[in-house]
């Protein structure tokens, strides 16, 4: 990736990694703790992950493309419950390859639908295979992430304590839209505001 600072002067900050590191001439990696208030308020950031971007840029045709972590899971939930039309789940896994964590996210997000919004839900083979982890595994999400392949990918290389933040539940209630090829947040608050029901084509 290479993108020139000059071009966008103070107001925008270049945030990524690859493979866990910090890309060479950002100002920003991936680690949560980076990205304080004092640092980012009013500004925007080209962000581009090894993962991430992949997944959203798969799914950036989609009528509503929201992004969901444990963090924010149930501010999801009640989206997709107003949203009223099918949705899919996209994992971003790693490097290609499966991911526990996102396997158990999407379960948990699945279960708290079903269960807790009381939707009728059709599943995929898939999908039933995602809820059967989170309820092996989701008991203690962050015993799993710290298991997991790239929990201790991410520990061996510094980042144990991003471990902490990325496995908390329900502790940022706002909901990442991607709109045109910007993602925008919506507060708790906004999210019913912010559902866009299907229009007749």
């Amino acid at each position: 990736v290479k993108i020139s600072g000059n071009l966008f002067g103070d107001y925008v900050l270049r945030g990524g990694e690859r493979n866990g590191k910090l890309i060479e001439g950002f100002n920003l990696g991936n680690s949560p703790h980076e990205y304080s208030e004092e640092k980012v308020k009013g500004k925007a950031i080209i962000f581009s992950t090894t993962n991430g971007s992949h997944a959203i840029d798969k799914a950036r045709y989609a009528r509503e493309m929201v992004i969901c972590g444990f963090m924010n899971i149930s501010t999801v939930v009640r989206f997709l419950k107003e949203l009223k039309h099918d949705f899919c789940v996209v994992c971003a896994g790693n490097n290609g390859t499966f991911s526990i964590e996102d396997a158990v996210c999407a379960g948990m997000l699945l279960q708290k639908l079903s269960i807790e919004k009381g939707l009728d839900l059709t599943l995929s083979d898939a999908a039933l295979a995602a809820t059967v982890l989170y309820k092996n595994l989701g008991k203690s999400i962050p015993k799993m992430i710290k298991n997991s392949e790239q929990g201790q990918f991410l520990a061996s290389i510094g980042f144990a304590d991003d471990l902490k933040v990325c496995s908390e539940v329900d502790t940022i209630a706002v909901l990442p839209r991607l709109v045109g090829n910007v993602i925008k947040l919506s507060r708790d608050a906004e999210v019913k505001a912010a559902v866009t029901l299907p229009t007749s084509s």
